[in-house]
């Protein structure tokens, strides 16, 4: 590499990079020339004949002989940093903008926007941006919650946390409930597929087939389900989905379900049952009390999250029925059990890692804060 006050030897390895920047269509026009500069260089041209290849000045060359000769095919990729030439914004403009985002509304909206916020404290709106995200503060999201009000919540969360951390010996503990009123959607449009640039479409606008109602029952240990597609979610349904249970469990084993709950209860048998729901009735209870081996736990109010055949719920719905298009509710249920049974042959449980007491100090400290925000009463 030549140049009145320059000698330098370009290495085999370092020319090979720099002739692979020039052959790539990636390479940004920027970093082509500048390559270019470095190659013409080692290749004995003089300066002019290098400022005429690379359409540029002699100080634009002679900068860049230099950058290569200090940092190597790395420094001609990157631009030097340089310092801007807006002064920082005070600490005390910043302190009052994410004052003002966490402690007070706008007059005219529910939360901040960047544009209102920059008009109330008189910045300019990239300015907020940058402010928010540095404070990890995104005003524009809202993520819904629910505090139980159940007496009996610790009681019934340390029951149920216990039955998935370390359940009983010679029992099988299974997650049931039913996901009603499945509607069978018949889009009025085939969508356009997926495709470079262009995400899979679908008509906003549909036609109702029926419904149907998914009665499930997730094994906790081996992630299996028992499910049933039925017309309804009443008690008689409710009945004869426990008739199958009890013939897919062997016995003597017992069979622990994990029920959702609801606000009223009652008990019978020394069990709590919620009121107004299917596993209540006279039948229900009736035949209970001949299969003393099936163990009823009921999650909290509002708890149910803690079921986890919620979570299997998620995952159909995700995976097989939102976006699909059903011409009939047989066609509909055809492809649930198309489902359930791929997921039977390879199962893959939910292992749940939260304890009780990890559970139970987040509810605690969510009351406190809620208090905190009412104030005495």
């Amino acid at each position: 590499m030549r140049r009145d006050d320059i000698c330098l030897y370009l290495n085999p390895a370092d020319r090979a990079q720099l002739q692979a920047l020039l052959t790539d269509r990636n390479t940004p026009r920027k970093v082509f020339w500048r390559a270019e500069i470095v190659l013409a260089t080692a290749d004995g041209c003089g300066t002019n004949e290098i400022m005429r290849r690379a359409s540029t000045s002699k100080p634009t060359v002679w900068r860049w002989q230099a950058r290569y000769l200090d940092e190597g095919v790395g420094g001609l990729r990157r631009d030097k940093t340089r310092p801007s030439r807006v002064p920082p914004l005070p600490r005390e403009t910043r302190l009052k903008v994410i004052a003002k985002t966490v402690q007070e509304t706008p007059p005219n909206a529910t939360h901040w926007s960047r544009a209102l916020m920059a008009e109330a404290v008189g910045i300019s709106p990239s300015s907020v941006g940058r402010i928010w995200a540095e404070a990890g503060l995104k005003p524009h999201l809202v993520r819904g919650f629910k505090v139980s009000n159940d007496p009996m919540f610790e009681e019934k969360v340390a029951e149920i946390v216990g039955l998935y951390l370390d359940p009983p010996e010679r029992a099988v503990v299974l997650c049931v409930d039913e996901k009603s009123q499945i509607q069978a959607l018949d889009r009025t449009q085939p969508g356009l597929p997926l495709k470079k640039g262009r995400a899979q479409t679908m008509t906003h606008d549909y036609k109702r087939h029926g419904t149907t109602t998914l009665f499930a029952a997730l094994d906790v240990k081996s992630g299996m389900v028992i499910g049933e597609c039925l017309p309804r979610h009443r008690a008689k349904e409710f009945l004869r989905f426990l008739r199958r249970i009890d013939r897919a469990v062997l016995k003597p084993r017992d069979v622990h379900l994990v029920l959702d709950s609801e606000a009223d209860q009652k008990t019978v048998r020394g069990t709590v049952f919620p009121l107004n729901a299917t596993h209540k009735t006279p039948e229900v209870k009736a035949w209970l009390d001949k299969h003393a081996r099936f163990k009823l736990h009921f999650t909290p109010t509002s708890a149910s999250w803690l079921n986890l055949v919620e979570r299997f719920f998620a995952a159909i719905t995700t995976r097989r029925i939102r976006r699909g298009s059903y011409s009939s509710v047989d066609d509909l249920e055809t492809a649930i059990y198309d489902y359930l049974l791929r997921h039977n042959t390879k199962p893959k449980p939910f292992t749940w890692t939260k304890t009780a007491e990890d559970i139970l100090t987040r509810e605690r400290r969510a009351l406190d804060k809620l208090d905190e925000i009412r104030g005495p009463r």
